[in-house]
């Protein structure tokens, strides 16, 4: 299938405030990219455009981008389109988890505490609570459904502060607060957990009637390999597109700024492109629907 996304985001700066982005997709997943999303930023006022760096990986592979926002508005934004396979996230029931002594050193990390996982003070409940369910996959989907049904989705009661162990008490929050809590709890159970950010589109399920946002989810090491959850969905999906992975959301910040700043707007789409028949090209289909009047 191919998937059409992109964004359009705009940041009141009062001064030049230097900043860092991570916004592009993933490199894992731009050999599939069809059209390029490159990032363009402009002052919004004046229209001038805003130079960027180019791009450098940080720690965990990311693509991270460098630029200066003038002391006025600046506007992000890019569009591409992506192929994926069109299947819902895999499934391997009977995955099994690795003891600590025998992962690759590269996941060893991802089995500690971080900023907005606190794994030493969650960690009597999960032994308590999910010890006695078979380690590996039963255990994570156990985990996994805890938390969808543990916290209530609430857009107003989002909070940048809340950690693990606070959304675990306050039982509310917002995508990226049921994946900090699933993360804590595996990791707490020594099963290797990553943050994840993204595209998640309504793609074979309902339409949400909700503005779209990105969204947040975890993956687990499992059999040798990363598997993707979703404590906020608790179901599997189609056609997510990773952009950034981390110990938590403090490694993945869409926007690092130096300075004082103030989001203006802020959209965001993702979509399925309609098949074109074999014999019309995508670049054929865009030009015929250029011509074709806004009200038909």
């Amino acid at each position: 299938m191919l998937i059409r996304y992109g964004y359009a985001i705009e940041i009141d700066c009062p001064q030049q405030t230097p900043l860092i982005v991570r916004l592009d997709v993933h490199p894992e997943f731009r050999p599939d990219i069809t059209s390029v999303d490159r990032m363009l930023a402009s002052d919004v006022f004046s229209g001038a455009p805003v130079a960027i760096e180019a791009p450098y990986a940080d720690g965990f592979g990311n693509v991270c981008r460098r630029l200066v926002s003038p002391a006025s508005r600046l506007r992000l934004e890019a569009q591409g389109e992506i192929r994926r396979c069109g299947r819902e996230d895999a499934r391997c029931p009977g995955a099994s988890q690795h003891p600590p002594e025998q992962l690759p050193p590269a996941v060893l990390p991802f089995i500690n505490g971080s900023r907005y996982c606190e794994t030493d003070l969650l960690m009597p409940f999960a032994w308590e609570r999910f010890g006695s369910i078979p380690n590996g996959w039963d255990r994570v989907e156990a985990i996994t459904d805890f938390v969808h049904h543990h916290i209530r989705f609430d857009y107003q009661e989002a909070r940048n502060t809340r950690t693990a162990l606070n959304v675990f008490d306050e039982r509310v929050g917002v995508c990226r607060d049921f994946t900090h809590l699933a993360v804590a709890l595996c990791r707490a159970l020594n099963i290797p957990a990553r943050y994840c950010n993204g595209y998640l589109g309504d793609i074979g399920v309902p339409a949400d009637p909700a503005p779209m946002d990105f969204s947040a989810w975890f993956e687990v090491y499992l059999s040798g390999q990363w598997w993707t959850f979703d404590a906020r969905h608790n179901r599997p999906r189609i056609g997510r597109i990773v952009i950034a992975r981390g110990l938590d959301a403090a490694d993945v910040p869409m926007i690092s700024s130096f300075g004082h700043h103030w989001l203006a707007r802020f959209e965001m789409f993702t979509e399925e492109v309609v098949a074109l028949p074999a014999a019309i090209t995508p670049q054929a289909w865009r030009a015929r629907q250029a011509t074709v009047p806004a009200t038909a």
